[in-house]
């Protein structure tokens, strides 16, 4: 029997963290991050990280367990998050994975085999070469290859060319999870009116100082390359103003809101919830409740 587990996604500052925390209180659960930048020790508030008190309140899992220096990918996500999620699961525990990192994500829910002899960059690099590709393109690359592919879409087509590409190294794994995938999502203005407040946010916690000690320290480690602490770096040098470095941070922030929208509409097959429409809390705990019931 599969494990039944919740999957809450969704764009940056949409309210996943909040979420998570309602539905473990609710239903027993812990969390377990799904974000490629909160597993870093020291960056706290530009990766809006849980709080220390919604940490204790709730057990959390995938939160600093690297150093800023250390490199992470979608294989040590996809190990150490069915760790988790086993560890969890044999303390009678509910499993809630929330995040926006698509990827990460989607590789555990559908069992990908990252590892193996191809490189996972390799792997990264062919993906990112057929997004740009419209369905019709990618229904042409798929007949040209020998493929049929009942019931076509996107997410499906890419995997398959994968397939064909690498070889037999990528095929799926079994995926051993029943998950029940919420997306949360907003009005576009609204939403980039929540991005934008939770930066000014971000710099009246502190934001700026955290930024400085990784410009200072670790410059050109991966958790540098990361939206919230790049975009600062060139008021540090002194090409930008502050209100410069920050408008550029809100910018790139709404940007990425974006491109996870695109991810998880396209890429995966999740249930859209407008956390601006009345009652809509009240209709993802039912709908919880109710698949865990069945």
């Amino acid at each position: 029997m599969k494990t039944k587990i919740i999957v809450i996604v969704g764009p940056t500052a949409v309210g996943k963290t909040a979420l998570a925390i309602e539905v473990a209180k609710r239903f027993g659960g812990e969390v377990v991050s799904g974000d490629s930048q909160q597993v870093y020790r020291g960056l706290d508030i530009g990766t809006a990280k849980a709080s220390p008190e919604e940490q204790a309140a709730v057990p959390h899992h995938l939160i600093d367990v690297r150093e800023v220096t250390e490199s992470y990918s979608a294989f040590d996500f996809v190990s150490e998050a069915k760790k988790a999620i086993e560890d969890i699961q044999s303390r009678g525990k509910l499993a809630i994975i929330a995040g926006g990192t698509g990827l990460y994500i989607q590789s555990l829910l559908e069992g990908y085999h990252l590892g193996g002899e191809t490189p996972h960059e390799e792997i990264l690099a062919y993906r990112a070469s057929l997004e740009p590709y419209s369905d019709e393109e990618l229904a042409h690359l798929v007949k040209q290859a020998g493929l049929e592919i009942p019931q076509f879409n996107r997410r499906r087509a890419m995997r398959a060319l994968e397939i064909v590409h690498f070889g037999q190294d990528l095929e799926n794994q079994e995926s051993p999870y029943e998950p029940l995938i919420i997306c949360l999502d907003d009005e576009r203005s609204q939403l980039y009116e929540r991005i934008n407040r939770r930066v000014d946010l971000m710099f009246e916690a502190g934001l700026l100082g955290e930024a400085k000690w990784l410009f200072d320290h670790y410059p050109d480690v991966q958790a540098a390359k990361g939206i919230g602490y790049k975009e600062l770096f060139p008021y540090f040098r002194r090409e930008q103003t502050l209100e410069e470095a920050s408008e550029s941070l809100k910018q790139a922030t709404r940007r990425f809101a974006k491109r996870q929208l695109t991810w998880f509409r396209n890429r995966m097959q999740v249930t859209f919830y407008q956390i601006g429409e009345p009652g809509v809390q009240d209709c993802i705990l039912s709908q919880i409740e109710e698949f865990l019931d069945d």
